[in-house]
């Protein structure tokens, strides 16, 4: 988020279990919307599930697809069970930045401090949200997240990017999304409200993050 003016281009970033940091390019979108507008959703029919299992037996004789299967799930065979649906956990959201390194909120955030202060960030430096995060029961598939912006009411950004398709794993995943840059100026100062929303490509939201951040004069 650049002064409101900059946009991205998307780009496909596959699972890793350590941070990355050059290939997920969120695509920046802006006008002006009122915070309480809804999403004018069209109708969806998501694909059947198949459980793990059945997923591992489909398509054995294919031999290009039994081994990239083998290379998703790796060593979990024996711990697939028969549940459909896919279930991906948040454990924190960090926010990395030259002004202080580092903070980390661990996640799920308490109902009452929902929409709650996450960070205050110096006009025109960069920053970087990070995500901690598993995947369980089954493979999650085309995730993606939304992050959108207003001040004083109005829409003023919006991120979109892909994470990839994740599996289940014993450990947990952990991504950050492209580094972007605070406005500068004296209209840019001030508090944001924003929302993170993460689905995959069956539309399931997995999670949905309110939170306020601050924007100061630098020095």
């Amino acid at each position: 988020m650049e002064g409101g003016k900059k946009s991205h281009e998307q780009e496909q970033a596959g699972p890793s279990s350590a941070i990355d940091k050059t290939t997920e390019k969120p695509t920046h979108t802006f006008h002006v919307a009122s915070e309480d507008e809804e999403d004018e959703g069209q109708v969806f029919v998501p694909s059947p599930l198949l459980s793990l299992k059945e997923q591992i037996e489909k398509d054995k004789e294919d031999e290009s697809l039994r081994r990239w299967k083998e290379k998703l799930l790796g060593s979990l065979e024996s711990d697939l069970d028969d549940q459909l649906e896919p279930e991906v956990k948040f454990h924190s959201i960090g926010i990395l930045s030259e002004d202080f390194g580092e903070i980390v909120t661990p996640l799920p955030v308490e109902e009452h401090q929902n929409s709650r202060m996450l960070f205050t960030l110096r006009e025109g430096s960069r920053y970087q949200l990070k995500l901690q995060f598993s995947v369980m029961h089954n493979l999650v598939s085309g995730l993606t997240y939304s992050n959108t912006v207003w001040k004083g009411g109005l829409q003023v950004d919006q991120s979109k990017g892909m994470l990839g398709t994740f599996a289940p794993q014993k450990g947990p995943y952990v991504y950050a999304l492209k580094e972007d840059t605070t406005p500068a100026g004296a209209l840019a100062r001030g508090v944001y409200s924003a929302k993170l929303k993460f689905e995959d490509d069956d539309k399931r939201c997995h999670m949905e993050l309110k939170y306020l951040f601050e924007i100061k004069k630098s020095g």
